[in-house]
């Protein structure tokens, strides 16, 4: 309900300040878990992907966020789960892979941080590990434009990604990397790099 009410709110801020496009909504995946891949260059990614998505996001945020409670909370109630980056957070990929297996939409952004103008990273292994673990597809995303006030803001969902040759398979950390980096390449082919 929460979640619901903040939505709705930030949707009539934002359509104030950005004209908000949607390319692809014919892609999104309205049941069952699935996870959305986009690229990251701004805080304001996940509202974006919030606004244009109509099922509830889940997403990892990094654990120092959670810390002065009162945020923490409200963060918890828009659906951020805490991970502790950089260090295999065993805890956060349980509770992504259950969060999966309910049949929820989790939101990963590849490369595992916030960009700067101009920086390349290559993806991390997780989306790849997540979607075959849970068995579920991903949805890429690419956030086009910058965020000027008053401009356009281009979100496009791209056509779901499927791994399922690779269910109930071990994978070498290379292999995850290597599919998620496919992921990320897909991502940017449509533009929205920092």
């Amino acid at each position: 309900m929460f979640y619901r009410i903040v939505v709705s709110v930030a949707r009539i801020i934002y359509r104030l300040i950005y004209r908000i496009k949607v390319v692809g909504k014919e892609n999104v995946i309205e049941e069952g878990g699935v996870i959305y891949a986009a690229n990251h260059k701004s805080c304001e990614d996940p509202i974006i992907i919030a606004l244009t998505s109509k099922r509830q996001l889940t997403f990892m945020s990094k654990k120092e966020l959670f810390k002065f409670k009162p945020y923490g909370r409200i963060l918890k109630a828009l659906g951020a789960f805490p991970v502790n980056r950089g260090t295999g957070d065993v805890g956060a990929v349980k509770t992504g892979l259950k969060i999966l297996k309910e049949g929820r939409v989790m939101l990963i952004f590849p490369e595992g941080k916030r960009l700067d103008k101009g920086e390349v990273v290559p993806a991390k292994p997780g989306v790849a590990m997540f979607a075959i673990h849970a068995r579920v597809p991903i949805i890429p995303i690419t956030i086009v434009d910058d965020y000027k006030l008053w401009h356009k803001l281009t979100v496009i969902y791209g056509k779901p990604i499927y791994f399922e040759e690779y269910y109930g398979k071990k994978l070498p950390t290379e292999k995850l990397t290597e599919l998620s980096q496919g992921v990320l390449d897909t991502i940017y082919e449509k533009g929205g790099r920092a």
